[in-house]
């Protein structure tokens, strides 16, 4: 039998995962210090976030978000990443962190320049595990960034070290102050197949 029509034999009558829209917050005029979502309803197996962003650093061509949950800010998490320039590799890592650090995928109103992600939470729901974080991110300027950094690719995982179910979600930028206008970040719920 065809390898398709192995698959398709082995699919049939599955229902597969769909993603459903719960919240998306824009960034209005003068700009939000934070991005929160709350009252997450339980009715999913996953979470993910997108975001198009930009933070109001006033140097350099990047910033990086910090992520945490249920409003905890002890030192309940732990993050890594990988981050591409084109000409460089480097990575980054925290342990016993206050927050899940989203490093060099956030962009700066200094050039005019935009970031983006798309991060998933695993089983946001579970009370049996500790719950787990993975993104994939990205930041282009075009050739034209400070100090030689014209953009990264960036993917990571981070965790969060308690049983609770997740109910809300808080973003900051991590050098800038504030999220600046237009900045966008959609949260979806995942349901399980």
């Amino acid at each position: 039998m065809p390898i398709l029509g192995t698959l398709a034999s082995q699919f049939s009558g599955k229902s597969f995962s769909s993603f459903e829209s719960i919240q998306t917050v824009t960034v209005g005029s003068g700009g939000a210090a934070s991005i929160e979502f709350t009252s997450i309803p339980s009715t999913y197996t996953h979470l993910q976030i997108r975001s198009i962003n930009q933070s109001n650093r006033a140097t350099y061509s990047r910033d990086e978000f910090r992520m945490t949950v249920n409003s905890d800010t002890s030192t309940n998490y732990s993050w890594h990443n990988l981050i591409g320039t084109g000409s460089a590799a480097q990575s980054g890592n925290g342990a016993s962190a206050s927050y899940i650090l989203g490093q060099d995928c956030v962009g700066t109103g200094n050039g005019n320049w935009w970031g983006c992600f798309v991060l998933d939470i695993l089983d946001y729901k579970n009370t049996n595990k500790y719950k787990t974080v993975r993104y994939l991110a990205g930041l282009d300027t075009n050739n034209a960034g400070v100090d030689g950094y014209n953009g990264s690719v960036s993917f990571g995982s981070g965790n969060w070290r308690n049983t609770n179910a997740i109910t809300s979600i808080n973003f900051i930028p991590t050098s800038g102050t504030l999220w600046n206008q237009y900045s966008q970040f959609a949260l979806y719920g995942i349901k399980g197949a």
